[in-house]
C-alpha cells in the first residue's frame, strides 16, 4: 500500500493518506469557487484556486486518511449553517486541509498539499455548469455536473469500504472571521 506524508504550508500539521487516490478532480461549482476565495483572503493562505478557477481535489477514502501532528491546529467552516459539507483548514498558516462530505465515505483533500513534482494530475472537471467563465480546453474532460464515472468511482469506493462512512474527529473547532 502506496504511503503518502503531506503537510499544510508551514509544516505544522501533518496528515498521512494510504493506497491511491479515488480520482482527483477539479471543482467548478459555486461553492467550492466561493469557500476558495474566502480561505484565499486569510493573511497569508496559499492560493486554493487553480488558473481556471476551479479547486483540485484529491479524492480519498476516510479510512485512507490521518493527522500524524497538528490536530489541534485545525479548525472547520461551512458555508451556511446547515451545510452537509465542512472545510478544514490550518489556523498556524491558513492553509486549506480538506472537504469533508460528512454523510460521505470519502474526503477531497486540496491537491496543493502535494509537492509540484508529485501533485497527482487532475483526470476530472465537475460542475461546469456553475462555472462563470470558460472551461480550459486542454485535453481534461469536463462534465457539467457529476458524471456516471464519476459516481460509479465513488460507489466502488463505497463497496470496498462495507458501505461504512467513518465519523472524522479532526478540525471539529470552529474557524472564525471567514
Amino acid at each position: 500500500m502506496r504511503t503518502t506524508e503531506l503537510a499544510c504550508a508551514c509544516g505544522t500539521v501533518s496528515i498521512v493518506v494510504e493506497a491511491a487516490p479515488i480520482m482527483v478532480v477539479e471543482c467548478l461549482c459555486t461553492s467550492c469557487r466561493t469557500a476558495a476565495e474566502r480561505i484565499e483572503s486569510r493573511p497569508g493562505a496559499p492560493a486554493v484556486r487553480s488558473a481556471s478557477g476551479g479547486t483540485p481535489h484529491v479524492m480519498m477514502r476516510k479510512d485512507r486518511f490521518r493527522v500524524t501532528r497538528g490536530e489541534e491546529r485545525l479548525a472547520q467552516f461551512r458555508l451556511t449553517p446547515d451545510s452537509a459539507t465542512r472545510r478544514v483548514v490550518a489556523t498556524c498558516c491558513n492553509s486549506f486541509v480538506f472537504l469533508e462530505f460528512e454523510k460521505g465515505h470519502w474526503i477531497d483533500l486540496n491537491a496543493g498539499l502535494w509537492p509540484d513534482g508529485a501533485r497527482p494530475a487532475v483526470t476530472e472537471r465537475t460542475m461546469a455548469k456553475d462555472h462563470p467563465a470558460p472551461v480550459p480546453d486542454d485535453g481534461v474532460p469536463t462534465a457539467r455536473g457529476h458524471g456516471a464515472a464519476f459516481m460509479l468511482r465513488l460507489i466502488a469506493a463505497w463497496v470496498r469500504m462495507g458501505f461504512r462512512a467513518p465519523k472524522m474527529a479532526a478540525g471539529r473547532r470552529e474557524l472564525r472571521d471567514v
